[in-house]
């Protein structure tokens, strides 16, 4: 029965894909909205097709949204993103300045403490990468100049996740990260705040070392195989990882594998490695925002 209950749900999901994807499209919506039509219609109060357990299923599908952030870093050499750094600092540091002060300010307003009010502005200061990256590319819009100023508000949003996750633990309230240390759910529960930052960081420069310096000679050896699964194979467990990794100590496993496509960008089997990903990004992608 759990067999039968399983290719039951893969059913549903497929079929409220392919039925939602193409009429949403046809209409002017962009599949974005017709996966997102598509949920609601099978979901709890739709049809009732899919209940708790789409819970389930969400942990296979997010991991759309971290391949979908792996191959946007595949496409970015660091040459290119130090050429965009001005549009990257200049717009994207702006809106997520300017947004992360009018909310911090009027949670203070409303009698937040400023600490609070601080963490809640940065969280509003982000955006859905995955959809907006995925309706701009839908539309072609990426070329023109308002998807590349888009696209650079949305990089600095993605890289600014790094100081922001880093600096959450020292705005919680004194003695919070040593509260329960036994049910930790991270590696760097149990530290400091400062000691979380510092771990953090180190985890994060690990990341860009290993993949600048060991994943080539290991791509390479596995590519001498000839055995174009097994690449697949190399290109998954690059992928999982590196998000288990970071989400080990916290951090989100789509920015670990966003800074990991950025180091592989110049590497001779970037090709390769977008090709194996890009079937999987797809469907778990749809599977995410269904």
């Amino acid at each position: 029965m759990h067999g039968e209950g399983f290719f039951f749900q893969a059913f549903v999901y497929l079929t409220a894909a392919v039925v939602a994807v193409p009429l949403a499209k046809r209409l002017g919506l962009g599949s974005v909205l017709g996966y997102l039509l598509a949920g609601v219609a099978i979901g709890p109060f739709g049809l009732h097709l899919v209940g708790e357990e789409g819970q389930d299923v969400m942990h296979f599908a997010e991991f759309g949204v971290v391949m979908m952030l792996f191959l946007v870093g595949l496409e970015l050499e660091p040459a290119l993103l130090w050429r965009l750094r001005n549009p990257i600092l200049g717009l994207g540091g702006l809106q997520v300045a300017a947004t992360t002060a009018v909310v911090a300010g009027l949670g203070v307003l409303l009698g937040l403490p400023a600490r609070e009010a601080l963490a809640v502005g940065l969280i509003i200061s982000m955006s859905s990468t995955a959809i907006v990256l995925q309706s701009l590319a839908e539309k072609g819009l990426l070329k023109t100049s308002a998807g590349q100023s888009s696209f650079a508000v949305l990089l600095f949003q993605d890289l600014a996740v790094i100081p922001i996750l880093a600096l959450f633990p020292l705005l919680g309230r004194p003695g919070a990260a040593h509260a329960d240390p036994g049910h930790s759910t991270t590696w760097v529960g149990g530290l400091p705040a400062w000691g979380q930052t510092l771990a953090v960081l180190a985890v994060v420069g690990a990341v860009g070392f290993g993949a600048r310096f060991l994943l080539r000679p290991v791509f390479r050896a596995i590519a001498a195989t000839r055995l174009r699964e097994l690449f697949t194979a190399a290109a998954l467990l690059l992928v999982i990882g590196i998000a288990l990794l970071m989400t080990r100590v916290g951090l989100s496993p789509a920015l670990g594998t966003f800074l990991a496509g950025v180091v592989l960008a110049n590497s001779e089997y970037r090709h390769e490695l977008e090709s194996d990903v890009e079937p999987f990004k797809g469907l778990l992608l749809g599977l995410f925002f269904i």
